[in-house]
């Protein structure tokens, strides 16, 4: 039976189908990870420095970047299940195709929204930065340009819990996503200053 109703499908949304069951697939191994605290995300970061002029434009507002692995897998979830789902009540598809791109950009919105929140609320709590994060371990969690010349993110174990800030280093070379980091400093309530650490031992 499904072989049958597979078949029956046009080449373009056997494509859809596979792409919009494999982003459901990450993203739910991504809510899972996240949720029981470890580094789920996966960035990309792709190093996709999208920097015009030095300009930041990966950073909007708040501190949350736009351009990571974990938003084109929603933008892509979103766009895949309203395609799909709406293709019959939406005979054009030019009009599905941009339907489905705003239910795909409504759900990076909606899904920064919330993981914003739930920073929020973790960081709310009796926490003083100042005092608890100096000397904690972590990883990169998006790039940070080296020489304080730009703003990254790592994930730091602080508390018991995975809390996630904005990071800036003094290192001569980027540290890139991944790469295992020391707090040195908390330079506000917000933002640390990190050093790349060497895991390795003899």
């Amino acid at each position: 039976m499904i072989a049958t109703w597979w078949a029956s499908l046009s080449l373009v949304m056997k494509v859809l189908w596979g792409v919009t069951l494999a982003a459901s697939l990450i993203f739910l191994i991504q809510s899972i990870l996240t949720f029981i605290g470890a580094d789920a995300d996966a960035d990309f970061d792709m190093d996709v420095d999208t920097s015009m002029d030095g300009s930041d434009l990966s950073n909007i507002e708040g501190g949350s970047n736009l351009y990571t692995f974990r938003n084109f897998v929603n933008f892509i979830l979103g766009f895949g299940w309203s395609a799909i789902l709406l293709q019959e009540a939406i005979p054009s598809k030019t009009l599905l195709i941009l339907v489905s791109a705003l239910i795909g950009v409504a759900l990076v919105a909606a899904v920064m929204y919330l993981f914003k929140w739930l920073a929020g609320m973790q960081q709310s709590g009796n926490i003083n930065l100042q005092k608890s994060a100096s000397g904690c371990e972590g990883k990169v969690y998006l790039t940070i340009p080296a020489a304080r010349c730009g703003v990254g993110k790592v994930q730091i174990t602080i508390a018991g819990a995975v809390r996630e800030y904005d990071a800036v280093t003094e290192s001569e070379e980027d540290l890139k996503t991944g790469t295992h980091i020391r707090v040195v400093d908390a330079l506000d309530a917000n933002t640390l200053l990190v050093e790349a650490i060497n895991t390795y031992t003899i």
